[in-house]
């Protein structure tokens, strides 16, 4: 299996990057991840302001894949995420959905013991590991990680975790996926800014799926499909997730518009991912087993 390690990292995702392996459809392989900050947050003394823009997000990679060409999608199965013992979380002045209230930047370590994080004496949160950035390359200008898009990015969706699959369009030959940013746990809407963020390595198999694709990434669990857009505020990214949901079931389903539409007004679930990246991102999922009649599959 082939390991892709964390000296190899890219901060933005872009057409003219490198890959630093190469790989067939189907292979498994290991991303290994530095945290948001590249590692550089090692105690309570060190705050954001010393980290520097320059060195945010940081993704491991690219890979390319064999054959993958724009109009593609790539399937990322996330096979397992490991977390390191120890992670961080920082308040800002001036950044997240509470920095217009938050008045002197501070630096939270957090240990991780028996599957727990340790947030304070009184408080234990179960971990549930996540990927926050993970993308193929944009077709033409590089997009910084830290941001989310069609090529996926910064989605920062709790969702994207272990045993379910995100749907990446290809816009690039070899489609160049790169990922990092993991969280040991995160909340919906990430109001800090930050979920607790922790470096780790991610398994996943890739599977390149020939000459299909959605406008947006889409994400398989065991019981739901979603959809995730990303727009200048929610409101564009709510619209713009809900016509990528009625397009993904126009394509697998025999509903007319005005049926998809009411069917998503019925039972359709709209969710916050994050409210804090340069551009919010909402995902709108639908239950399998409402639509088990239809045996949808991408």
């Amino acid at each position: 299996m082939l390991t892709v390690n964390d000296d190899q990292v890219v901060y933005s995702m872009g057409p003219k990057n490198f890959p630093v392996a190469e790989v067939n459809s189907g292979e498994t392989l290991m991303f290994m991840t530095k945290d948001c900050f590249s590692n550089q947050i090692k105690s309570e003394g060190d705050l954001f302001e010393s980290v520097g823009w320059a060195t945010i997000n940081p993704a491991t990679g690219p890979v390319a894949v064999k054959g993958a060409k724009p109009g593609d999608t790539l399937a990322v199965h996330i096979r397992d995420i490991e977390t390191a013992e120890q992670g961080c979380m920082v308040t800002v002045p001036e950044m997240g959905a509470a920095g217009d209230i938050i008045r002197v930047s501070e630096t939270k370590i957090i240990n991780i013991t028996d599957g727990r994080a340790r947030f304070s004496d009184k408080i234990s949160i179960p971990v549930d590991p996540m990927i926050g950035v993970i993308g193929t390359a944009p077709e033409k200008e590089d997009i910084p990680c830290g941001t989310p898009g069609r090529h996926g990015g910064n989605m920062d969706t709790r969702l994207i975790k272990k045993g379910n699959t995100i749907y990446l369009p290809v816009f690039v030959d070899g489609a160049l996926l790169a990922m990092g940013d993991l969280h040991a746990v995160m909340g919906d809407g990430e109001v800090s800014v930050t979920g607790l963020e922790i470096p780790g390595k991610v398994t996943v198999k890739v599977d390149l799926i020939k000459e299909k694709s959605e406008p947006w990434p889409v994400l398989e669990s065991d019981d739901y499909w979603y959809v995730i857009a990303s727009g200048e505020d929610l409101d564009a990214a709510a619209d713009l997730a809900l016509k990528a949901m009625l397009e993904f079931l126009g394509k697998r389903t025999d509903l007319s518009l005005n049926d998809r539409i009411s069917l998503l007004s019925a039972c359709g679930n709209m969710e916050i991912s994050q409210i804090v990246d340069p551009l919010k991102t909402i995902r709108f999922g639908i239950s399998k087993t409402i639509m088990k009649n239809y045996d949808l599959r991408f």
